[in-house]
């Protein structure tokens, strides 16, 4: 029986979707299936562990992103959404991929502070998505997760936030957030 290829989603406002997705992928390497690895909004300026430690793991943690969108111009990211999607359309495509992981899609397909859908349109990621290889498997992480992509997928976790040192005031920490 050929080996289906399967979409998560981990979405939610607590912490771990990224995370969640980092242990599918370690999974999968120790398998020996090819993966690649994609971010959308973490920007390739800054060093993050998980990037670090999947390098040593023979992954490339692709950063296509420009950081926050409150970092730089609608227009910065709208350009750096646009490459991103051409990018991911190619990966999408791609028959040598076993396991696609699109971190912080969610993120990047819910952005409503200026217009993405000309850049990153919603019924160009579903049909591809849909028109993906027949044994790839996909992860989505991000939250706000559009309805359209839950209703694709075959697992969804949504990770709630019951409680977060943040509240406490204490800022990002080495190792655990980045």
């Amino acid at each position: 029986m050929a080996r289906k290829g399967l979409f998560l989603v981990y979405t939610g406002d607590g912490k771990g979707k990224t995370t969640a997705s980092l242990g599918v992928t370690l999974r999968a390497v120790g398998r020996g299936l090819n993966v690649r690895y994609m971010q959308f909004i973490k920007s390739p300026e800054r060093t993050y562990g998980e990037q670090i430690a999947l390098s040593k793991l023979g992954v490339e943690m692709e950063q296509m992103g420009i950081g926050f969108t409150w970092t730089k111009t609608p227009e910065e990211h709208r350009v750096a959404l646009a490459k991103a999607w051409q990018k991911t359309k190619e990966a999408l495509q791609d028959d040598s991929i076993d396991l696609l992981v699109l971190d912080e899609l969610n993120n990047a397909l819910a952005i409503t502070k200026f217009p993405i859908d000309d850049v990153l349109p919603l019924a160009e990621v579903l049909e591809a998505i849909e028109k993906r290889p027949p044994t790839m498997h996909l992860v989505v992480t991000g939250r706000s997760a559009n309805p359209a992509l839950v209703a694709m997928a075959d697992l969804v976790s949504t990770i709630d936030a019951t409680k977060h040192y943040y509240e406490e005031g204490i800022p990002a920490v080495k190792g655990l957030e980045f």
